[in-house]
Parts: structure tokens; C-alpha cells; sequence
């Protein structure tokens, strides 16, 4: 026994010869709803623990022509939203039998090109593209090797896509209404230098939405989508003769780096000399010392949708998904005009 055990490969074979069973009988043991009476059962699954026996489910999947490997192509993974959406993903693959491959799309081109060559030779059954970032080319590459492509807050329809997004404009503009609302008349936007679609959608919004107004709107891009960028953009604004009264961030962690920069380097209260919405609604937003007024991504309706799509049979895609992203009513904007 002690030198089987030793071994670095066990068969099923040999579980087989150990249990005194039919390799056939170890396969239906091994098998949902296959046939098999209680006492070989038994036997096999002794013999497999003995030996430490483990079914090669990638090979049994490989043979249904099916890897049951789902590869998330992400960027910017430390970032609050985008970890959180990656943690619940994976999760919900795993509770329907899923192996995530994750491929992080912040390094050079040659290194994403080469993780994404990797993960077609695992034969991976579908791409989920979490960043609007990667190139179309990477994710063409994908659909051409015949997997089922999920993309998510990508303004780009490639054929043969699934495409998830959500309604940045319409967010954009209620944040307009909030602020006019709460008496703000000088308003700015702070957005980050990443150009996803999601982004440049949520600026480009909100500055149409405050010309529909009557307001105009002063558009701040700094750096990449951090907490860092949100106190330079405060930097940027206060520090003009103008600077406004109410602002919309693209994300909840620009928002906060906005925010601290505004409150301690700039002397401002918030509610009262300023108010601030962002977007996400990441877990910090609710912190007692932010308590941001945002906007709620549905990350779990969308990861529910996302393992509905790749637990269908129906592999034709289905049509563009929008999601509404849902108001969260904090601290940062006074309910009324003063």
C-alpha cells in the first residue's frame, strides 16, 4: 500500500484493481446519475481515498469537448469595485462548477498576449473581459477560438459577444438633478485618464446634462482611476478664483481622495460649502467619516446574469443587457437648496 501511495499518478485503474471493481464501475461511481449499487460504491470510493485518487475532471471535460474554464480578463484588480466584482465572480463560477483563470491585463502587451495564449490552450470555455481596457484584438482572439465572450462596460459590440453594461448616462444626469437640486450652481466633473467606456460615458454625460441645465461644467481628467488622482483633481479646482460647489466623481475612489483634499487641505465642509457624489458604491463609501451619496453598481444581478449566460445550452449570444445603476443617499449633498 505504502508504495502505491508513494506514487505521483494514480489511475483509475488501479483503483479499479484495488476495489476489486471494473474500471467501468470507478467511471459510473464517479459519474452524476450513473448507475452503480451502494456496495461498489463503497468499495470504490475506499479504494479512491486510500490512494488518493482524484478525478481528472479537465480531461473528462476536454473529451464533452468542455474545460468548464471560465478566464476573467481583468485590469486595475486592486481597485475596491473591480476586486469586489472579481470576488463575487468567482464565487458564483465555483457554486456552478466554473475554474476561473484570471489574466491581469495591467502589464505590457507581450505578457497579456502570452497569459491569453496560455488560457487557449487550457481550452478555456468562455471569456469574461471585466476592464474596458484590454484591446478589441485580445478579445477577437477569444471569439475566434470558438468561446463564449461576456464583455462588461464596453461601448464596442464585437459579433459574437454577449455585451453587460450599465446606464452611466442616466446615472450622470439624476447626479446633475441631485446637485442643482441641493443648490449647487458651479459643478465640475473628475474623471481619471483611463478612457474606459464607462468612464468617458459617465463625464461626457454629466457635462451634456448640465448644459441641458443651464450650467456648465468643468471637466477635470487626472492620472489613473485613484484615490491619489481624486486629491489632485481638488488640488486643480480649488485653487481657482471659480471653484465649484458641486461635484460629481466617475467612481467612488476618486471621490474620496476629492473629498479628503477638499476637507483638510482646503478647509471645506460637506455638506454645507461643497457637496460630492461618486459612483460604485464600494465598501469605503460608507465609511462614518465619508458617508458618500453614489451610485450602486448591481454587481451580483450582474454576475447572476453572467452564470446564467454560461450555464445555458443556448450558445447564441443574447442582446446587449443594460443594468440601471441604483442612487445610495448618504451625507455628501443637502436634500434641499439652503
Amino acid at each position: 500500500m505504502s508504495e502505491i501511495r508513494s506514487r505521483s499518478f494514480v489511475s483509475a485503474q488501479m483503483v479499479a484493481d484495488l476495489a476489486g471493481v471494473s474500471r467501468s464501475a470507478v467511471s459510473r461511481t464517479f459519474t452524476d446519475g450513473a448507475s452503480v449499487s451502494e456496495a461498489t460504491r463503497r468499495k470504490v470510493l475506499h479504494a479512491a481515498d486510500s490512494l488518493g485518487y482524484h478525478v481528472n475532471h479537465l480531461a473528462r471535460g476536454l473529451i464533452q469537448d468542455r474545460s468548464n474554464i471560465v478566464c476573467l480578463v481583468v485590469s486595475d484588480v486592486t481597485t475596491p469595485f473591480r476586486a469586489r466584482m472579481l470576488e463575487i465572480l468567482t464565487s458564483r463560477l465555483q457554486s456552478i462548477d466554473k475554474v476561473a483563470m484570471v489574466i491581469n491585463t495591467g502589464g505590457d502587451s507581450d505578457s497579456v498576449s502570452t497569459a491569453l495564449q496560455q488560457a487557449l490552450r487550457f481550452r478555456a470555455d468562455a471569456t469574461v473581459v471585466l476592464s474596458g481596457t484590454p484591446a478589441a484584438s485580445l478579445v477577437e482572439t477569444c471569439i475566434a477560438s470558438g468561446q463564449r465572450v461576456v464583455l462588461i462596460n464596453r461601448d464596442d459590440h464585437l459579433e459574437g459577444s454577449e455585451n453587460l453594461a450599465v446606464d452611466n448616462e442616466a446615472a450622470a444626469r439624476e447626479a446633475v438633478f441631485l446637485l442643482r437640486r441641493a443648490g449647487c450652481r458651479r459643478l465640475a466633473v473628475v474623471s481619471s485618464e483611463a478612457d474606459t467606456p464607462s468612464l468617458v460615458a459617465r463625464h461626457q454625460a454629466f457635462t451634456a446634462a448640465a448644459a441641458d441645465a443651464g450650467a456648465e461644467a468643468t471637466l477635470v481628467r487626472v492620472g489613473p482611476t485613484s484615490y491619489a488622482s481624486g486629491v489632485e483633481a481638488a488640488r486643480r479646482l480649488f485653487s481657482r478664483s471659480n471653484a465649484p460647489d458641486g461635484v460629481f466623481c466617475v467612481t467612488d475612489l476618486l471621490a474620496l481622495g476629492f473629498m479628503d483634499a477638499a476637507r483638510h487641505e482646503f478647509g471645506l465642509a460637506i455638506p454645507r460649502d461643497l457637496c460630492v457624489v461618486g459612483f460604485d458604491d464600494i465598501e469605503q463609501a460608507n465609511w462614518e467619516s465619508y458617508k458618500l451619496t453614489t451610485f450602486a453598481q448591481p454587481a451580483a444581478e450582474m454576475v447572476d446574469h453572467i452564470a446564467a449566460l454560461l450555464s445555458a445550452d443556448n450558445a447564441e449570444p443574447a442582446e446587449r443587457r443594460v443594468f440601471a445603476a441604483t442612487p445610495v443617499w448618504r451625507r455628501t449633498v443637502r436634500p434641499n437648496a439652503l
